[in-house]
């Protein structure tokens, strides 16, 4: 799955300000800064601030952190097993059932615009 516009669904910790971009800037007022309520690509921290967000909804929704690889999430549903990859906007799930992968890509959409980009193929 791919997450739509990640790096703005992550949350500012810091108050952060920004210079008036080119083509929105204020005739009556053209020495302000915006603050921001969301994060922005092209900031320092988006990449940070949308994992963080992630992974507290992940941790919340009963999954683990893998102990070696930091972007591995587990979730054991009795004797089934989900495994879930995280490489920076796109997620890719797999388990022993096929009904939980279909729970996680519900779960993902309750919170995140998503879309499926289908099975994954080697070459």
């Amino acid at each position: 799955m791919d997450v739509k516009s990640a790096f703005i669904n992550g949350y500012l910790k810091e108050e952060v300000h920004v210079m008036q971009p080119p083509g929105f800037e204020s005739n009556e007022f053209p020495n302000h800064i915006f603050k921001l309520d969301k994060v922005l690509y092209g900031l320092k921290q988006a990449p940070r601030d949308w994992y963080e967000r992630l992974l507290n909804f992940l941790l919340e929704n009963g999954f683990k952190r893998g102990k070696v690889d930091n972007t591995l999430f587990l979730k054991s549903k009795g004797e089934h097993l989900l495994i879930v990859q995280v490489y920076i906007d796109d997620i890719m799930s797999r388990a022993t059932h096929n009904n939980l992968c279909d729970e996680f890509s519900k779960m993902m959409r309750s919170q995140f615009e998503i879309s499926m980009m289908g099975e994954l193929i080697f070459s």
